[in-house]
């Protein structure tokens, strides 16, 4: 009984914990994630694409959000053009055997990007070299750059246009409010694209 209070009070510590977070979040965070998205809606309103990436549970928080803006998120709507750098193995383990993995990102921006488009990087401690490089690869080519970030935003923090930043140092917790902030994002463009037309 007394092993089964103390998981339960770790259960609701870690989930306060969260709670927290997104409180202290939206009070922080709120005029940035609606700039975000504004540039993720005036890139697709002007013919651009969404380009995402992140590595391990950011990359899957890359192609989780990649979905939402292809399919849908909350309501129907014409499909938007998002492709996750994270997804085809192919084209990442040839990058990364031939030029490392420092490239694998970098080589699609280069394939990929135009200028119009944005490129979404997820990161928890912002200093992942593959990342920095895609960075600065789409800056070069006139491809707008927005970064999901913790850990007061790292190297990548200055290499991109628009920094996101959770205020933790918990990679699991900056991972959920990353998905948490890139839903509500996703939400906000779902929402001004059925009012505007």
């Amino acid at each position: 009984m007394n092993e089964r209070s103390g998981t339960r009070a770790l259960v609701r510590a870690q989930l306060q914990d969260l709670a927290d977070l997104a409180v202290r979040a939206g009070a922080e965070l709120d005029d940035e994630v609606l700039a975000v998205a504004e540039k993720v809606r005036a890139a697709l309103d002007g013919g651009g694409k969404l380009m995402l990436c992140g590595n391990g549970g950011s990359a899957a928080d890359a192609q989780h959000l990649a979905a939402e803006y292809v399919v849908r998120f909350a309501r129907d709507r014409r499909p938007l053009a998002a492709i996750a750098l994270t997804t085809d193995t192919s084209v990442l383990t040839a990058a990364g055997n031939d030029m490392g993995f420092e490239a694998v990102f970098e080589r699609q921006v280069r394939a990929l990007g135009r200028p119009g488009d944005l490129l979404i990087l997820h990161s928890t401690s912002g200093e992942s070299e593959n990342l920095l490089r895609a960075a600065t690869a789409a800056r070069a080519m006139g491809v707008g750059t927005i970064a999901f970030l913790a850990r007061g935003g790292g190297r990548l923090g200055g290499a991109v246009d628009h920094p996101v930043v959770v205020a933790t140092t918990s990679t699991a917790r900056a991972q959920e409010m990353h998905l948490a902030l890139g839903h509500i994002v996703c939400d906000l463009v779902e929402r001004a694209m059925r009012e505007g037309g």
